[in-house]
């Protein structure tokens, strides 16, 4: 798998990041150690997770699986801090002592000494972004990341949270930023992507097969054992099944079929290649939807074809 600069940083990532937000809890440990050894036998290397993600369980399994499956220094581990569900509900919190007490607690159940990429998950109003920037330089120099990055920040908030930390020195420049970004939603591309090239920012595109409805799953309804049915994701997947995302779909269907691909590989083909990305985010239930998503390498649109989708899905 071909090896892309995160940013305008040295830090090499394979052009498709593993995603394990529901390794924990609807991905055993038996798949998820089917779904790394698959990523890392492709030649992938980053894998993604956050301190949110099963309330800690992506975390620790990911722990028992690093040095077992892949050997730490084949991987480019990032996790994130910001967003609980310590209450039950979810919680947002960007304060200083929180996220370092989050990263810490993150360590702990990596099993590691530091993070590759340490990211904030949310911009929250409640805490000054400069205390919260000031986690992320600290983070860099005790040792405990390597690389710092921001998710889910408008454009605005990119641009003062990448500039804020280009403005004097001691400062650790952003690296990254991860957003969702897939043919269903291209909102980023208005003022999020041209401000992250501007200021040399990487771009992780999460949900990039659009929560999986790019995909072609839903077209006839909704399968059983689909996040669409499963009560943790039923309203995250209900939103992108309106006339206008059916349209999308249709779109995709027909290039695979006149590509002789799958719909999944021309969607996730199409925002790999987008001007400013980095590397998706792809997440998988199972190793076998894995494949699919890996099999992507040799591929390259046609530019009559991204011409085509673009127009379909300009919002």
């Amino acid at each position: 798998m071909q090896q892309r600069s995160l940013g305008a940083t040295g830090l090499k990532v394979s052009r498709l990041g593993l995603g394990t937000m529901t390794w924990g809890r609807d991905t055993d440990e038996h798949e998820a150690r089917d779904q790394l050894i698959a990523f890392a036998e492709a030649g992938g290397t980053l894998l993604d997770t956050a301190a949110g993600y099963g309330d800690g369980a992506s975390e620790e399994l990911i722990g028992t699986l690093v040095g077992d499956v892949v050997a730490r220094d084949e991987v480019v581990l990032a996790t994130k801090a910001g967003i609980s569900r310590r209450t039950g509900e979810r919680v947002t919190d960007t304060s200083r002592g929180t996220l370092l007490t989050t990263l810490d607690a993150s360590l702990k159940r990596l099993g590691v000494d530091h993070v590759d990429l340490w990211q904030v998950h949310v911009w929250t109003d409640e805490t000054p972004v400069e205390e919260t920037l000031s986690a992320l330089d600290l983070a860099v120099t005790s040792g405990r990341a390597s690389y710092v990055g921001i998710s889910n920040y408008t454009g605005w908030q990119t641009a003062q949270a990448a500039t804020w930390q280009r403005a004097a020195a001691g400062r650790i420049p952003l690296a990254s930023t991860q957003v969702e970004y897939s043919l269903l939603n291209r909102q980023v591309e208005h003022e999020v992507v041209p401000a992250a090239q501007a200021l040399g920012l990487g771009v992780l595109p999460w949900s990039p097969l659009g929560r999986g409805v790019l995909t072609g799953k839903y077209r006839t309804g909704t399968p059983s054992g689909s996040r669409g049915a499963s009560e943790h994701f039923a309203r995250f997947v209900s939103a992108y099944l309106d006339d206008r995302a059916r349209g999308i779909v249709e779109a995709v269907a027909r290039a695979a079929d006149g590509l002789g691909w799958s719909p999944l590989e021309v969607a996730l083909v199409w925002v790999r290649d987008r001007p400013g990305v980095s590397a998706p985010i792809v997440g998988a239930r199972t190793a076998a939807q894995l494949e699919g998503a890996l099999g992507v390498e040799e591929l390259a649109l046609p530019a009559e074809i991204v011409e085509a989708l673009d127009d379909v899905s300009t919002d």
